[in-house]
């Protein structure tokens, strides 16, 4: 399975960068409302994906059968705090995590450091969230393999 994982993120590295979506420039030029073709991806992005994921949930079940349940997540200050660091990374960057892949795979150098932030922010937000639980009411985490 960890084989068509890979596969399936590879070609959508592949569909990044062929257009252009991991393109620092081009980014740029999305976030100044210079071009609007990167909103456009993003748009059939989810028009695309919306409707399948409405079925999967209505049936209940994957299409190869195992039970689905889709549960509601948790609405809480951290939120709106993750999602701002979020976009100041994106915009200062060009790059979410998933085009800083894409990037280091072009051999672009500066993403490198892109990824490194990542990572770290990434630890940062490990090591400090029982502090930041309580006043941002964060829900628990469960450490373990979750349930599913």
């Amino acid at each position: 399975m960890g084989l068509l994982y890979f596969a399936f993120g590879t070609a959508f590295g592949f569909v990044l960068s062929r257009s252009g979506a991991a393109d620092y420039g081009y980014v740029q030029r999305m976030f100044l409302f210079e071009d609007l073709q990167l909103y456009g991806i993003i748009g059939t992005a989810v028009a695309v994906t919306a409707p399948g994921l409405w079925v999967l949930e209505r049936r209940g079940r994957t299409l190869g059968g195992a039970s689905l349940v889709v549960r509601p997540k948790p609405r809480h200050p951290g939120n709106v705090i993750g999602g701002l660091l979020f976009g100041i990374g994106w915009s200062i960057t060009g790059m979410c995590p998933g085009p800083v892949l894409v990037n280091v795979g072009e051999g672009k150098l500066y993403a490198l450091a892109a990824l490194a932030g990542v990572l770290v922010g990434t630890a940062a937000l490990g090591v400090s969230y029982e502090r930041l639980r309580v006043p941002l009411r964060l829900p628990v985490v469960r450490i373990g393999p979750g349930d599913g």
